[in-house]
């Protein structure tokens, strides 16, 4: 089956430079873009096409052997299958979402995405090379095994992220209050890349920020956030970038202390440390907040 996103290249990269264009004539281009950052996220883009090739093909297959033990029959001419499908990809991409940001060996390929200190159009594009191949796909397997056609399910992931692509931009504030309480924004994402303490693991939204509200993971924009990560790169290297955190958690296994460590290194949250040398974005909310509670009573 052909890849739907393949086609939507042309108008991502028309987007992109109608972007620059627009923040050009606004003279606040050097806020939003940085030619290299912007090559890296492009270069990365290209790479998980790529790769796609071969892990695509991979995960559609998974799919189809799920399928083929399907509890039920759904009737995809039906409207309610693809109301339905719709609303369980969107619930499926949540939770794959928010779990690439509390599980370290998911957000190895995740944290790839968030690597840029911009937020444009260009950062959009910025994806993992080893998303797929490192079991993304996971979360999804459920939907086959109820009987959502494999075909379909590759199409509602690509529909949702290329609705994704749109909202990774500063040229646009807020839509309509409407709008803005159901569906992911420009504004919602924004604070899902920045790197300030009060945005850190929030809006995990692919079309629909209801999960957000739901589950307890949304958080409104208020200043602009500070993009990228709490401890940034620093570099352009596509290999780098790509592969960062992998080589990261490699390191850190093989000098942990005992098996119980070892396993935390892996599948505990990103920035835990067995010697507290690091933080996880908990442990920095308790420490901000006992810190917060000390200097009230000090000035009390």
């Amino acid at each position: 089956m052909k890849d739907i996103i393949i086609y939507a290249i042309p108008v991502f990269i028309l987007s992109l430079v109608a972007e620059i264009w627009y923040f050009r004539l606004q003279q606040k281009h050097h806020d939003h873009y940085h030619t290299k950052d912007t090559t890296s996220s492009l270069s990365m883009g290209i790479g998980n096409v790529i790769t796609g090739l071969v892990s695509k093909a991979i995960v559609f297959g998974t799919l189809v052997l799920v399928y083929n033990y399907r509890f039920f029959d759904l009737e995809r001419g039906a409207w309610w299958y693809w109301v339905a499908i719709f609303f369980a990809d969107d619930f499926s991409y949540y939770w794959f979402h928010r779990t690439s940001h509390q599980v370290r060996y998911f957000w190895a390929s995740h944290v790839v995405h968030h690597s840029s200190e911009f937020y444009n159009l260009g950062t959009a594009l910025r994806q993992t090379w080893t998303g797929n191949i490192s079991g993304s796909f996971v979360f999804y397997l459920w939907m086959p095994l109820v009987g959502f056609h494999p075909v379909d399910i590759v199409l509602m992931q690509a529909v949702s992220l290329i609705y994704q692509f749109w909202i990774h931009t500063e040229a646009i504030h807020l839509m309509p209050k409407p709008f803005e309480f159901i569906f992911n924004t420009p504004s919602h994402h924004r604070v899902h890349h920045g790197s300030d303490l009060k945005y850190l693991d929030k809006n995990h939204a692919g079309i629909l920020i209801i999960w957000d509200r739901i589950f307890g993971t949304f958080q409104k924009e208020s200043e602009r956030p500070r993009y990228g990560l709490t401890q940034n790169l620093s570099t352009y290297n596509l290999f780098s970038i790509a592969f960062h955190e992998w080589r990261s958690i490699i390191k850190d296994v093989s000098k942990a202390p005992d098996v119980r460590s070892g396993f935390q290194y892996i599948f505990g949250p990103p920035g835990w440390s067995h010697d507290g040398s690091r933080k996880t974005t908990e442990q920095l909310r308790n420490g901000y907040e006992t810190e917060k509670s000390a200097l009230s009573e000090v000035e009390n």
